[in-house]
């Protein structure tokens, strides 16, 4: 028997893994979920030093620091995420759109890239801080708000993994 499919997949089910395969897969999905609020934190902390310090030099270096995190471990870690957690989804009794927390956390994760991706401008802020200039201070707090927001929807969809609330996407199914 392979470690992939050690039984035939269910109705619905793109795949089933053997449990080493699941494991192996769960593991790298907490990970990279778990280490994509650390670092969307690390933004928080960063944009806020930026915005509140009077030093703009400190702002500036603060904003450069913000894009290397975001390209060195938010898109990463985010699209990691993302796979991973489609992956077990489809590989699983949970299904990707079959319980509602399972389909929330995929909503709330493509909000926190389609965020990052739209709404977060570290490397304009810099441009903008460069050479001890202040940005607007509207700007600087959007920019903070968006981070933040990025958090919360982590948070939340961390909490949906634990608690699991019933529901399922188009009611209950008669069993045969």
């Amino acid at each position: 028997m392979s470690t992939v499919q050690s039984r035939p997949a269910a109705a619905g089910q793109l795949w089933r893994p053997g449990p080493p395969v699941r494991k192996t897969v769960t593991v790298v999905h907490v990970v990279a979920s778990v280490a994509l609020l650390g670092e969307v934190w690390g933004l928080v902390l960063l944009n806020l030093t930026a915005t509140l310090t009077s030093d703009g030099t400190l702002a500036h270096s603060a904003y450069r620091l913000m894009s290397v995190l975001v390209f060195g471990g938010g898109i990463p870690l985010s699209l990691t995420s993302l796979a991973t957690g489609v992956a077990l989804a489809t590989g699983s009794a949970w299904g990707l759109a079959r319980h509602y927390w399972v389909l929330a956390k995929l909503v709330l994760l493509i909000a926190v890239i389609l965020a990052g991706m739209l709404l977060f401008t570290p490397e304009a802020m810099a441009d903008a801080a460069a050479g001890g200039a202040d940005p607007s201070a509207g700007r600087q707090w959007w920019q903070v708000a968006v981070v933040s927001c990025q958090v919360v929807m982590l948070l939340t969809a961390t909490a949906l993994s634990v608690f699991k609330p019933r529901g399922r996407v188009g009611g209950r199914r008669a069993r045969s």
